[in-house]
């Protein structure tokens, strides 16, 4: 499995793109992209010339940040004469949100599509077989409903937060992955809605997983905070923690 960090900032970051990533399966050559803010789609297009390589895309929940890019990316893969369906799986209410977000940005656009959208809801606890992978959930904290995703393919799993504090239905569901990514946008102290590092780090030995990236940190506190993120870091001794940075690749 490989993980490609498109992105790692918070909605407001100037410099590190919206939080996304691209997840690519091993043997069955499967493109999954989990969350698609303002920065996405360009971000997604530089590397990417071939209209049908993304298979699905993860909405984790309806802020700004994680899936209103989602009309620049319809619009461009018409534009690139897109054919193949496009698999959407999201929270309830995902299609109602996609398709109102896309009236605004391109009213009428959606009848032009020359290729299927999809949709998938899922509620918590959920699971689903689709795009040669096992897709499960479970809620987090949030200040609108957000659901952490849990990707297995090939004796591999990647578990993704997407915004909130970690929840022991979360943590589960974490349990035993080869790559946690996980949101701490405060470093220490804690924050309504939102994880921090410190939180991160528990949940980290808890549930036991191989590495955990550390993404969506406060763009004011990235690099304010770099010795006792540092120090937090070290003091845990957990070896497989990283802040990636935006074009980062993980294989493993």
């Amino acid at each position: 499995m490989k993980v490609h960090f498109l992105g790692v900032g918070e909605a407001c970051d100037p410099e590190r793109f919206n939080t996304s990533l691209l997840v690519l399966s091993g043997s069955k050559k499967h493109y999954i992209l989990l969350d698609c803010g303002f920065t996405t789609p360009h971000r997604y297009f530089a590397d990417c010339s071939d209209s049908d390589q993304l298979d699905a895309l993860w909405i984790s929940h309806f802020h700004g940040d994680h899936f209103l890019g989602i009309p620049l990316l319809l619009l461009r893969f018409w534009e690139m004469g897109r054919t193949k369906p496009l698999l959407l799986v999201g929270p309830p209410g995902l299609p109602e949100k996609v398709e109102k977000v896309l009236d605004l940005a391109y009213p009428s656009f959606l009848g032009k599509l020359q290729y299927a959208v999809q949709y998938r809801e899922m509620e918590d606890g959920g699971s689903l077989q689709a795009a040669g992978f096992c897709w499960q959930t479970a809620a987090m904290e949030h200040s609108q409903p957000c659901l952490a995703l849990k990707l297995s393919a090939d004796g591999k799993s990647v578990f993704y937060s997407g915004d909130g504090r970690p929840t022991l239905a979360s943590i589960s569901l974490a349990h035993g992955c080869n790559l946690v990514v996980h949101e701490a946008y405060r470093v220490s102290g804690q924050t309504a809605n939102h994880g921090s590092l410190g939180e991160c780090l528990a949940l980290a030995r808890q549930a036991g997983c191989e590495k955990l990236a550390i993404v969506h940190v406060a763009h004011f506190e990235r690099e304010r905070e770099n010795v006792e993120i540092q120090r937090l870091v070290h003091e845990s001794g957990l070896s497989g923690v990283f802040l990636p940075e935006p074009g980062e690749m993980l294989s493993f």
